[in-house]
């Protein structure tokens, strides 16, 4: 990850874990659950690793990776799931984004 990006939670299918940013425990639990379910369900279907990160501006987008030699991950699957959780989760992702915006870089609604 770049250094002017935030990670909010991330999954890997290697190591089989979740992790979410410790800076992000005030969220409420219900929507922590909900990034949990949408990190793990990816990396179980698809394999790889899935990160959602925030830019400098507040800005919120799903970075994934793979391991070269990983004969699993499947690539237009990932693009698929990217789109359809994007779809489906358009709200979620804005209410974090608006989170970001007020408690991290300090803007007003």
């Amino acid at each position: 990850m770049e250094d002017d990006k935030i990670v909010l939670c991330a999954a890997s299918a290697y190591e089989r874990k979740y992790y979410l940013n410790p800076e992000f425990q005030s969220l409420p639990e219900k929507i922590q659950k909900e990034l949990q379910i949408l990190c793990v369900l990816y990396t179980e279907d698809v394999g790889g690793v899935i990160a959602f990160v925030f830019d400098e501006a507040g800005n919120l987008s799903i970075d994934i990776s793979h391991e070269d030699n990983d004969l699993r991950f499947d690539e237009i699957g990932s693009g698929l799931k990217i789109k359809e959780m994007q779809q489906k989760n358009v709200e979620l992702f804005q209410a974090l984004e608006v989170f970001f915006r007020v408690f991290f870089l300090g803007q007003e609604v």
